[in-house]
């Protein structure tokens, strides 16, 4: 199968509107209303939600380029530490994105204790998950982060990727649908339990899937630097190694929430205390 779609929907003199940016708002947007649903079933702070949104979005874009620029091409951004602001030339990694998440998310709850760090973290790895879905898809339209060349009959031609006639794996989608599978099961579960959750259950859940298939499917992807052919495993693959180590630590020590029990006097105090 040929894939020449443009990566523009429609352009209006120098404004254009691409697929990557509609699927990265169409993430934020949905994240958004989930975890406001999530807030709101849990009788969480309503008003918490917009500082949320602004940590997470602050995170997500700070984390994401820094991850870029010093994950896969350190050298060159230490000595040009301008174009590190170039966001707009493109260059976002996942694996900084998560790592950006996750402080902002620990930011945003120091000073918010109706909503602790790893049951703020738990809710939004969902939406996380979905936004993977949405991203990759981005990636698609764009034709970029590749395949390796292949044989199998579901293979992509992608003639925008430098003009490449070689048949290859769609690793985009293979990564959309696996994330898709991700939220939907992160979903339910959270569905199932909702405030018995294990707090740091469902994001260890996140990092064990997200991050042990992103370790599997860069069997079938092009390196993203030329330097990374020389190693045992590429970048993608040495950063999500942490990443499901921890999410194992942390459904290994995943807690059940602190619940209130009223005492024979009427008074209340911390169950297990």
């Amino acid at each position: 199968m040929e894939w020449n779609v443009s990566p523009e929907i429609f352009r209006i003199g120098p404004i254009a509107l691409r697929w990557y940016s509609l699927m990265f708002i169409l993430s934020f947007l949905l994240g958004y209303y989930l975890v406001r649903k999530m807030f709101l079933a849990e009788k969480k702070p309503e008003q918490y939600m917009d500082a949320l949104f602004l940590y997470m979005f602050g995170g997500t874009i700070i984390g994401a380029r820094l991850g870029h620029c010093l994950f896969y091409d350190p050298v060159y951004y230490l000595t040009h530490p301008l174009e590190i602001f170039a966001v707009w030339q493109g260059g976002l990694a996942s694996h900084g994105a998560t790592i950006g998440i996750i402080i902002a998310v620990y930011l945003f709850s120091q000073k918010r204790k109706e909503t602790p760090f790893l049951w703020t973290l738990d809710r939004v790895a969902i939406v996380v998950a979905l936004a993977g879905f949405f991203i990759r898809l981005g990636n698609l339209f764009n034709s970029e982060i590749v395949g390796a060349p292949t044989t199998v009959p579901w293979a992509f031609i992608f003639p925008r990727y430098e003009q490449d006639p070689v048949p290859r794996h769609p690793a985009q989608l293979y990564e959309a649908i696996a994330y898709l599978l991700v939220f939907i099961f992160l979903f339910l579960l959270y569905r199932r339990t909702q405030a018995n959750t294990r707090h740091g259950l469902i994001v260890g859940i996140f990092l064990v899937l997200v991050f042990g298939f992103r370790f599997f499917v860069e069997f079938f992807k092009e390196v993203q630097e030329s330097w990374e052919a020389s190693l045992p495993l590429d970048m993608g693959q040495l950063l999500s190694i942490p990443a499901v180590l921890l999410g194992l630590y942390l459904i290994k020590t995943a807690k059940p929430p602190v619940v209130q029990k009223s005492t024979p006097t009427g008074k209340r105090k911390k169950a297990g205390a």
